[in-house]
Parts: C-alpha cells; structure tokens; sequence
C-alpha cells in the first residue's frame, strides 16, 4: 500500500479546507465566491454604489437607485410596501418587476434631507402641494417638477383648542402655536377662511415644527395648537378640557403630498421614474384594496420606522393612499372632474403666503412646475377598477330638526344678493359662491354643510321664513348642479328674520342681515 508523502498530505489538506470554506460561503451567502451572495456587496453599473442589503436576486437592476427622500410618515406606504422595505433588495417587487432598484432614505430634519437633494445625494424629493410654493425660491437654480401626487391627509393634521373653545369664531384674539410654511399652517389658513376669520384675527405663535406647537399647547403657552397625529390624541389628554376642533379627516383635501426632482434628473431618467410611479401606485392600490396588504405595509413601516405595528396602521389609516385616477384628476388629466386639484392648492396658498410677506417675488405657474407625464403615460398595469379615483363619501339625508341640533365648526357669513321676493340665483350671486365658498366646501369634502338663509325683517315673519329656505335651496341646488356635490351633504334651513346680526333699523344693517349662512358642522 503506497503511503503519502508529506506534500501530498498538505495538498489534501488545503483542498479540504477549501471546500469547508466554499460549502460554508455558498450556504450563508447562495454563493461560491464571498462579496457576490446576499450577504455581499453588488456594485451597481457605475462601479461605485452599494446596496445597503447587497441583494442580487433573480431580477437584474439596471443601474443605481432612485433615492427617495421621505420623513415618519404614513403617505409614502405605497412604494415602500411595493419595495419590501426601505432598501434596495433582490426582495423588492421593484427590482423584479420592473428592473430598478429604490432606496428610501429617511430623515425626519426636512432642511438637511433638502440640502442632501441640491447636493444629489437624494434624487427624489417629498413636500406638500400647499407650502411647496414657499421654498421654491431656494430650489430655483435647480429646475424642480412635481412628478406624483402619493397621498391626502385624512386625519394627520388637526388643530387642538383649549376649554372654551367650540367653533372658529372663538380663536379670534387666541394664541395659537404653528410651524409656520408647513402643512400645519396651511391648514389653519383654510379654517380660518371658512370661519370668517383673517389671519390678523389670532396670534401666531410660530413654532419650529408641530412636535414643539405639541409641546407649547401641553405647557399651557397657547390656547391652541396646529399639530400632527398622534400629538392630537396626546395632546387631549394632557391638557383638561381640551379637544380636537377640526382635522384633515374631514377637512380632507387641503394636504396633499408630492414627490419632485431636478428637471435634469428626469431627463435623464424617464424610464426609471416611469417605473416608480406605476409601481407605486400599484403598492398603493393593493394596500387600499387589502386588509392583509395593509397589514404588510404596516409591518414594513414598523420595521423601518423603529415603530409598533399599531403605531405604523395608525399613520396608514391617517392617510388616503392616492391612486391613479387619483393621480389623472390631480394633475387635470380628467376633464369631468370637479374636486380639488392640485394646480388649485398651489395657486391658492402661493397667493395666500404672498400676501402675509412669506414669499417675495411670486412663483411660477403650476404648469412649469408640474410634471404629470408619468401620469398620462402610465401602461395598462394601471388600468384595473382598483386604481379609479377615490369617490366622494356618500352623505345620508338628515331632517331639518336634527341639521338644526348640530353644532357649528366654522361659519362663513357671505351676502349673496337677491331681489325682493325673489329665490332665483343670478350670474352675481353664482360668482359670489363660486369664489367665497366654493373652495372650502370641496377642501372639506368630507364635511356636512348647513346653509342657512337670512332676511331682513321687511314682510311678514312666516314669508319670510319659507322665502330664505327657498333660497338656500337654490345655493344647495346650484352646487350640486355645477360641482356635483352630494345633494344630501347639505342641511337647508330658512331662518327668516330670526337671526340677525345687525340692526334692522337702517338700510346698511338690513343688507347684513340678508345673508347666507355656510357652515361646516360637527357629525
């Protein structure tokens, strides 16, 4: 029997050793060789990127990733589900189904996640439609566009009131903290508006962010506070007595969030954003349509967010995950559509910021900073009855007793002129409408409206009555007809002369008591 010599034992040796470390590499990583498995580093086609999971997988990525750009928030769940986290895997329906690879990078200091956007360190960027305009000025010499619409705040923002205050009209001469150009600002704009109140009206105490506004109406600063979810909540509890005013739950299309990029940026990468919007929206419209895909995405946002399950389905829930059709009535893409768009929120509140001083020199049109290809060039992946727009809610009749017995949020005192004895609205009186309320009866299309007529005390009491309802069901018909508002959402009532809010003895205080009445009211 021949024996070995000792290079022949050291040989085997090492070829035995080899294969424990080539079986222990394939069995931890899936590969042969170290650096190339799950468990490895990819480079992407430039040589210089790496995955944060190092993840191969069956699908091939077509070069580096679109770094996305988010805060704590439940608005982005579409994509985030849609990519299986936060990171680039080979796990991401992304990278399988469409061949690129998405990094979501999270950062909750709004200011540095913009500046690492100028710097590209993030290609693609959240803001809100509504403060948008205000930081345009500082992101000029970048050409940004808006790319898609990814959700509404349905409940996320809310403004919290101490003892004492019941409706809009008691916030005049209050303290009420708020982050100043932010979505809780905004906010408070459009409620003030729809209480009949300026800004001029109330005492801003402007806070760095909605935490600190949190935090100011918890030590008893303010008598109010715009804040975020679950700050709300929080809130009422700390503070005896007080209570949530209002919210983007039924003030529901005031907050809508958006994603934009460098002009050049989407030059140069259309078939990659192409595919993150369709993806996205996929994402979005599984997770409404789904329970179990929202509890997915609810995971997913736990994982990556360091927050409980119940935390992240909290933020979903505060939210609408927007989908196509959502998308085609935003960037006015459907002709028939008569709902709140996105050009409409930018124009408002760029005005509404130009007037208090906080924008100087304006800002461009909507359509230059718009970008709603991707929309309009979606593929048949979008075409199925789970991607349509959101219907608007579905209001039940109420009596007149029971319209009359709720109580008032917000009203809007507007004078819409009829001649004497008549109910019929003419061209003035539709604009008035058109312009005084019109806006927020569809931002807060959520809301049920009491419209509430109004004489003078000229003729008998009883004509009068039935003549003021008679005209508030004319403004009611008018917005149904034209703005396909539910006729159910209204409550009419015809007061007659019995609420007046000026003398009847002179000609300027029986104009005032002829008057409409718009009210959002408490469900």
């Amino acid at each position: 029997m021949a024996r070995l010599t000792t290079f022949s034992k050291l040989l085997i040796t090492i070829l035995i050793l080899l294969g424990i470390f080539f079986a222990f590499n394939y069995f931890t990583t899936g590969s042969l060789l170290p650096g190339s498995g799950e468990g490895g580093s990819s480079m992407g086609q430039s040589g210089d990127r790496t995955e944060q999971n190092g993840n191969s997988g069956s699908g091939n990525s077509n070069g580096d990733p679109i770094r996305v750009g988010v805060v704590t928030w439940g608005g982005y769940a579409g994509g985030q589900y849609f990519n299986e986290g936060f990171a680039p895997s080979a796990q991401s329906r992304f990278r399988k189904e469409y061949g690129i690879d998405v990094e979501f990078v999270l950062n909750d200091d709004v200011v540095a996640s913009l500046n690492a956007w100028k710097n590209g360190d993030i290609d693609v960027h959240w803001y809100t439609i509504d403060a948008f305009p205000t930081i345009l000025p500082e992101l000029k010499a970048f050409d940004p566009v808006v790319l898609f619409q990814a959700d509404w705040s349905r409940g996320g923002d809310a403004i919290v009131v101490k003892r004492g205050i019941n409706n809009v009209a008691d916030l005049k001469g209050k303290s009420i903290a708020v982050a100043e150009l932010t979505p809780s600002h905004s906010f408070l704009l459009y409620l003030l508006d729809a209480g009949g109140l300026k800004p001029t009206d109330i005492n801003i105490v402007a806070q760095p962010s909605a935490v600190e506004a949190a935090q100011a109406f918890k030590s008893g600063q303010v008598d109010a506070a715009v804040v975020w979810s679950p700050d709300d909540e929080l809130s009422v509890r700390a503070v005896p007595g007080a209570k949530i005013l209002e919210s983007t739950r039924s003030a529901s299309n005031i907050i809508a969030d958006v994603f934009f990029a460098k002009q050049d940026y989407v030059n140069a990468n259309r078939d990659k954003l192409q595919k993150l919007y369709e993806g996205w929206m996929r994402g979005a419209a599984e997770i409404n349509s789904s329970q179990s895909a929202k509890a997915k995405a609810a995971k997913i946002l736990g994982r990556e967010m360091a927050l409980s399950e119940a935390d992240a389905m909290g933020m979903i829930d505060n939210v609408r995950l927007v989908t196509h059709g959502d998308n085609q009535n935003f960037f006015e893409q459907n002709s028939s559509f008569k709902g709140v768009t996105g050009a409409q929120l930018y124009r408002r509140m760029a005005g509404e910021y130009e007037n208090l001083g906080f924008i100087d020199g304006g800002v461009p049109p909507f359509r230059s900073v718009s970008f709603g290809n991707f929309v309009s060039g979606a593929g048949s992946d979008l075409s199925g009855s789970e991607h349509s727009a959101e219907a608007s809610r579905d209001f039940t009749p109420v009596s007149e007793s029971e319209g009359r017995s709720k109580e008032a949020i917000a009203t809007k005192r507007i004078s819409i002129n009829f001649p004497s004895g008549v109910s019929t609205l003419d061209d003035e009186a539709k604009s008035i409408i058109d312009e005084e309320f019109v806006p927020n009866a569809r931002a807060f299309g959520n809301a049920r409206i009491r419209i509430e007529g109004n004489t003078d005390n000229v003729g008998g009491r009883a004509s009068n009555v039935e003549l003021s309802k008679r005209r508030a069901q004319a403004v009611a018909a008018y917005l149904t007809k034209e703005y396909s508002m539910d006729p159910d959402r209204f409550i009419i009532i015809g007061n007659g002369p019995d609420k007046p809010v000026a003398n009847n003895s002179s000609a300027s205080g029986k104009a005032l008591n002829r008057r409409t009445d718009f009210e959002i009211v408490r469900e």
